[in-house]
Parts: C-alpha cells; structure tokens; sequence
C-alpha cells in the first residue's frame, strides 16, 4: 500500500511532491512504506509523511551547509547546524588519522531553504519542513540532503529529523544514514507543545534550564512553561520591586534579569518560546518577605491582599519588568488552588470586603481580573489554571486560555464557550505523579469529548508538568524524561487510532530515543520502570530497559 503525497499551498511543497512520488515508484531504489506498522523508523516524534528504501549512505564529517531563500541569512539555522555537527560527530576527532586515507562519503553537503526572513518565533509559527536524502545513484558525490522549509523554524525541526536518521557505525567508524533514500513531508499536529518547569520548589540552575530546553528540542517540544515563583521561593530579579527576590531560599539561588534573558535567547535559537508564570493571588507568601504589606497579617500570609493598591502596584512593577525579558505573546496569572479564610479572617480585609459588598469568592474574581487586565495592557494573552473558568466562567477576558489541570472534560467545557484551551490533565500528564507511567501519557488525548472542528481548533496543544517538590538538579533530568517524549509525540503526530496495539508498537521506538538521549547527555530513565525515575532493575541493554 502506498504512501499519499498530497500538495498543499505551501511554497516549499512543489519539489518535494515530486521527489517524494518519483521515489515512491522507483523500484530500482527499493521504497517501501509503513506498512506493517512493526516497521516504523525510530524517529521521535514520528513525522506526518514519510518514505524510505533500503540503502546505507555515509556522512562526511566536514559536511558543509548551503542556505537559500528569503532566511539564507539567519544564524538560527547555522548555529544549528554546528550544534547537530558536534552531536553527530563526537567521535570525530579520535579518528582523525582516517581523513589521510582519503576516505570517501556518500553525503557531504547539505541544501537548506527557508522561505521567509522572519525570525519572530511566536504561537501558531509554520514548523512544517520537507527533508529529502537521496539515493546513492543520485547523489554522484556531491550533496545528498535537502531541507526545505518556510521558517528557520521549521528548519531547525527538519535538522532534528535529519540527526534521527543517523548514527556512529562502530565497524566502520563513520556516521551513516540507514534506509535510504528518504522523503519526510512533516509539520505539528498542535501548536503549543508544552513543559512546565517549576523553579521555586527547588531551585535550578541556569545551566541545568539549559540543559532541559536543549532536551526539550529533540523531541520537538516548543514551549517551556516557567513556573519561576511561588509560595516557598521568589528567586527573580524584579528591578522595579528590588526587595522581592529576598523570598529566595538563599542569595545564591536566584535568577538575574541576565539570566532570564540567557534563558529566552538560549530558547529561541532552537525554536522554543518561554512562558513565565506569576501565579495569583494564591501561592505567593514567598513576596511578603521582601514587602510584609502584600500579606493580609504577619500571621496569615496568603493570598495577596487583595484590598491594598500596593498589591496591584508590585503586580504590575513585575510584569512590566518582566514583559521586557519575555516577547511570547502568552502570560501566566495561574490563579489556582486559592484559600480564601486570610481574607476573612483578618479584620482589615474583611472591611474592605464588607464595604465593597464582596464576599471572598467576589474578591477572588476580582483580583483575577484585575491581573487580567494588567496583563493585557502589556499586551498578553493571559492563562489561567482552570478554577477560575470552573468559577466564573462569563466574566473572563475573551483573550484567556484556560489551563486543564485537575482532571478531564474541562477543555471540552472551556472551547465550547469560545475560550483557548491547554491539556494538562493531571492523572495523565503531571510528571511528579511517578506512578504515571508512558503509556498513560501517550495514549491520552488532548481533543478527547471534542468533537466539532471549530472547537477541537480552540485546543492549542498541551503541556506535562514538572512539579518541583521532588525534583532538584539530582533527578529532574529522569523524572522528565523518556516519559515527557510520550506526550511529545501525541501532540506532534497525527493521531492514530487505527490499532488497539499504539504502546506496543510504539516502545521499541521510545526505548530506541530513550537511548539516543542517553547518548547526547540527557539522564532520561529506563522506559520500562513500573515507577518514574527509577534506576534499571538489572543489567541490560539500554534499548531493552
């Protein structure tokens, strides 16, 4: 059965429609297609389209790039192209000696187009690419691959597909690409592809963040959800409220406003925006140890005090600070999980309560909708976890996504009143919950009980969540990973619900790509743990644990 290749109006499709149905009818080349399913590539997320022969071509460690179109000036895309050299190539340079022997490769040239010169990497950016590697009888020993895409996004997709296709071959010693000649045709099936990284419950360092995004790259993740403050810590720089990173746990465990734009800038050059998240009025004692007036009393200390100005003041000191490290066009005002009895409790609160003819759950709204606001007049879009849609429902702002988290139908709820919707379910995709093994996350479905298309539109994608309690710099790396990639794949892939049999198939892909990050430094755990995070039970391969 063969492989459809059906253009659409994309600029970067034409060439690759033809490559991809000339290889399909070249038996000479040896394609075959996905059929049976057992015969997957391991290739993580799995890409939309795809054909592949039976060849083995090797790769010139001096591979050169050649960058066409509109984008043929971004740094975005070289960078990632000796980013991928460096991976692809570790071995290089303990087999120098072979270069005098004049060896020769079947790939040393690599043609990457991008259409467009934008480099502005928001929601919704075309990541698509089409990634074409020819047969030995065509290459004639010049070239051999081809990416085309209309961003530098979508390139940098298409270099991480690239790098999937090969590896080190311990008998020759060189880096070969297997089952050629490829034709991948492949874009996202969501546009927000989410992990959240909490930073106040432990605090991680910069270099520990970047280790994670670069991870998060690999399976094609493209935004990190930073949760950087809450109760137990506030370790950010807020240079218009200077006072409030001494709710840090220590001096040395803060983040500069250097460091959170190391942070962004580190994101973007590989295709992955950043969302910060300032969660109110709740889970926010950790602000009033720099200014104690936030607190409703000394001896209850959240929520915010919501009948002081001065509340609205600093919350809008910080996100006019912080709106000047972080361009993504989504703000998280979290907004979850809020006691209200400080507010009740205290008797200056409870005035203003009683003056103003609220109760605690009117102030709830209103302090929700205040920080709406602030967030809107910096331009945001603003999310919010799912309590204030479960509470007030019509009074959101239009612009508000909601945040899924407690548990299923509320995405189904939230859409079918207009508003955005993020997949977070917290029996499914909360990766503090051990027990949560890969299976439960990959078979879950962020469009599941939606079943109108204008709706399922509204489900821009969805995010597994790091809670920090448990995790530190010791262990966050292998709580994350390999079951994050579950996730990773769901919501690029299209979905398959044509087998009952989708974990068996798909193991042998993810221990493979468990195994590749092994390889590329990133401690993710075994797949087969009963419980996350786990060491191997026994002795054995990495591709069978």
């Amino acid at each position: 059965m063969g492989l459809l290749c059906i253009p659409t109006s994309s600029s970067a499709v034409p060439t690759f429609f033809l490559i991809c149905c000339a290889l399909f009818v070249s038996q000479a080349l040896g394609a075959r297609t996905l059929e049976p399913q057992s015969s997957l590539p391991f290739i993580w997320p799995l890409p939309e389209k795809f054909i592949f022969g039976n060849e083995t071509l090797s790769v010139d460690p001096a591979i050169s790039i050649s960058l066409s179109g509109n984008g043929a000036a971004s740094n975005i895309v070289r960078e990632a192209f000796e980013r991928y050299k460096g991976i692809l190539f570790e071995h290089g340079d303990r087999f120098r000696f072979l270069r005098t022997l004049n060896p020769v490769y079947d790939v040393n040239k690599m043609i990457v187009i991008v259409h467009s010169n934008s480099e502005e990497l928001q929601l919704g950016v075309d990541e698509s690419y089409n990634l074409v590697v020819s047969g030995a009888q065509q290459l004639s020993g010049a070239g051999g691959v081809k990416i085309e895409a209309n961003t530098v996004f979508g390139a940098l997709r298409g270099l991480e597909t690239f790098s999937q296709l090969c590896s080190f071959d311990y008998t020759t010693k060189k880096v070969e690409i297997n089952k050629a000649p490829w034709s991948i045709r492949d874009k996202p099936r969501f546009q927000y592809r989410g992990l959240m990284l909490d930073t106040s419950r432990h605090y991680l360092p910069v270099k520990v963040i970047k280790q994670i995004i670069e991870s998060m790259s690999y399976a094609k993740l493209n935004v990190l959800h930073w949760h950087i403050i809450d109760e137990q810590s506030f370790p950010l720089e807020v240079p218009s409220y200077p006072h409030l990173w001494k709710g840090s746990y220590s001096k040395w465990e803060r983040y500069t406003v250097e460091d959170a734009h190391e942070i962004v800038n580190f994101s973007k050059m590989r295709g992955i925006n950043v969302m910060a998240e300032v969660d109110v009025p709740g889970h926010a004692a950790s602000w009033g140890v720099g200014y104690p007036d936030l607190w409703p009393s000394p001896l209850c200390n959240q929520p915010l005090d919501v009948s002081k100005k001065f509340t609205f003041d600093v919350l809008s000191g910080i996100l006019t600070d912080m709106r000047k490290i972080f361009p993504f066009e989504l703000f998280h005002l979290g907004g979850d999980e809020v006691n209200t009895d400080c507010w009740t409790n205290t008797s200056a609160v409870n005035k203003w309560l009683q003056s103003k003819n609220m109760t605690a759950e009117d102030a709830y709204e209103y302090f929700v909708l205040k920080a709406q606001k602030i967030a809107i007049s910096k331009n945001w879009s603003p999310v919010n976890w799912e309590e204030t849609f479960n509470t007030f429902p019509t009074n959101l702002h239009p612009k508000t996504v909601v945040h899924n988290w407690l548990g299923p139908g509320v995405c189904p709820k939230a859409v079918a009143k207009g508003f955005r919707c993020i997949f977070s379910n917290q029996g499914v995709w909360y990766l503090d919950h051990l027990n949560v093994r890969w299976e439960t996350l990959y078979t879950a479905e962020p469009l599941e009980g939606i079943h109108k298309t204008s709706e399922q539109k509204l489900v821009i994608g969805g995010e597994v969540c790091m809670w920090g309690e448990t995790a530190d710099t010791s262990d966050v790396q292998q709580t994350i990973w390999p079951r994050a990639a579950a996730a990773a794949e769901r919501l690029w892939s299209p979905r398959d619900s044509s087998t009952a049999h989708a974990t068996e198939i798909a193991m042998r892909r993810l221990q493979y790509f468990r195994c590749l990050l092994n390889r590329r430094g990133v401690a993710a755990a075994p797949v087969t743990n009963y419980e996350a995070r786990a060491a191997p039970d026994s002795p054995g391969s990495c591709f069978v644990q």
